[in-house]
């Protein structure tokens, strides 16, 4: 039993807003309608749960429900009835239904990750504050039509059964972040990318592993040293978990990082791993030098989509600009080579205040939603849609940047335009990725050499 379950049995949480049970729990807890005047936010994650009570809407200020890692086959039709519920979270459960009674009202964040769903209800359409869903590790081959669903920013696709994608995701004018990797339309490219040629395989007697630097949701990345003597190289190695993530697998992450070759505004991955002694398959990458570090903290219950960035962070013009043009580079890259990256944030990026000229102010990594974009129309829809990201992106830069002179001040209502433009609600008559980095270049006052111009796919 947690202590927080003894601490509601004995009347000691009068008023809380949030509560997590996580004790092996296989009925609802009654003494959490105790709280029904304050609680906001439960998350019963972790738990042998089935059902939920008939009677949880007397839960009336609830907003956020978790129950991850349950026993749920059904979404529970009580959800449906609690009057301020918006975020509804039930990944690594059984669900193989979901009932239209089930969609709160007020839904803007579903999450049904790793689940058994073969289909949704037609309501999901009409939930118009739907803001993020997320379907990876699912049975789904298609999608109820969610033209309606205006708001709808992060939409999580990767690992399901799709032939091919719905016409109308071009209709959604504020979709930015998409992760559509192994699915059936692009599995024979994601397979040829991982075991091609061009991916360098590195043998794990080679490396020297050292402490672990930190861990997602795909993998743990280790410190590392690979070779001896003279030519040693200090690496990371990102060693992947082979579970489904909220992005996809974990195998399509290395496909792409594999194919997106090098850049100088990428983080370099060297190659995959080859003769681990339990099997796992790992990436080796560059280990980036300690004075980068990440720009932002990813999106908070509150945030929903948007980073949240530190209290104290303010950039000068040039910096925020420089960081745009790094990014814009790689992503024009990453688009010449026929990939979408899906996950276009600040806090997928390193950065450091004091880039020499010439040098990165901005890396670009994490590739857990990036995909083989699909041939044709589709493909040109999912590349814009990376570039309302870098929208997104650009205003939060430019939010937190202040300039000293009349220059700087240009460079900025320069930028600010721009990003209106990569924001459009129709994805057609948005710039391209290469269009920004000739713009990027202009407000920088930096040649587009020295913004690291795209490059052709061969590069």
């Amino acid at each position: 039993m947690t202590d927080d379950l003894q601490r509601l049995r004995a009347g000691e949480l009068a008023g809380a807003r949030r509560l997590r049970i996580a004790a092996d729990l296989d009925t609802f807890p009654r003494e959490i309608f105790d709280l029904a005047d304050t609680l906001e936010v439960l998350d019963l994650s972790g738990n042998r749960l089935s059902t939920l009570p008939d009677d949880l809407h007397r839960l009336h200020r609830l907003r956020v429900f978790f129950a991850s890692s349950n026993r749920f086959t059904e979404l529970p039709a009580a959800l449906g009835r609690c009057p301020q519920l918006e975020m509804v979270g039930f990944k690594a459960n059984r669900i193989a239904h979901v009932p239209a009674e089930a969609l709160p009202a007020r839904l803007r964040w579903l999450i049904l990750t790793d689940n058994d769903l073969a289909e949704l209800p037609a309501e999901l359409g009409a939930r118009p504050r739907l803001q993020k869903l997320m379907l990876a590790g699912n049975r789904l081959t298609a999608l109820p039509d969610l033209r309606h669903c205006q708001a709808l920013e992060l939409l999580r696709l990767a690992a399901n059964r799709f032939q091919a994608l719905p016409a109308w995701l071009a209709e959604l004018p504020t979709l930015s972040w998409l992760a559509i990797g192994g699915n059936a339309f692009n599995a024979a490219v994601e397979e040829a990318a991982r075991g091609g040629r061009a991916s360098t395989a590195i043998g794990w007697s080679t490396l020297q592993m050292g402490e672990l630097l930190g861990e997602g949701a795909s993998g743990r990345i280790h410190a590392g040293v690979l070779g001896t003597g003279a030519s040693a190289q200090a690496v990371a190695v990102k060693l992947f978990k082979g579970e489904v993530t909220s992005d996809g697998w974990p195998l399509t992450e290395m496909a792409a990082s594999l194919a997106a070759g090098t850049h100088p505004r990428l983080i370099p991955v060297l190659g995959r791993l080859q003769g681990h002694p339990g099997g796992t398959q790992g990436l080796v990458m560059a280990r980036i030098a300690p004075h980068y570090r990440t720009l932002a903290g990813p999106p908070s219950f509150d945030s929903c989509t948007r980073d949240v960035y530190p209290a104290d962070l303010q950039l000068t013009v040039e910096v925020a600009l420089r960081i745009a043009a790094d990014v814009a580079s790689a992503l024009a890259h990453l688009h010449a080579r026929g990939l979408v990256h899906g996950d276009l944030y600040a806090h997928n990026l390193l950065w450091r205040p004091d880039a020499p000229a010439g040098e990165a102010a901005a890396l670009l990594g994490d590739f857990g939603a990036a995909a083989f974009a699909p041939e044709g129309e589709m493909g040109e829809v999912l590349r814009r849609m990376d570039v309302r990201a870098f929208g997104v992106l650009l205003s939060e830069l430019l939010a937190h940047a202040a300039g000293p002179d009349a220059q700087d001040q240009t460079g900025a209502e320069a930028a600010r335009i721009c990003a209106r433009a990569c924001m459009h609600a129709e994805a057609a008559r948005r710039p391209t990725a290469a269009d920004l980095v000739a713009a990027t270049a202009r407000w920088a006052a930096i040649s587009p050499a020295a913004a690291g111009t795209a490059r052709s796919p061969s590069a």
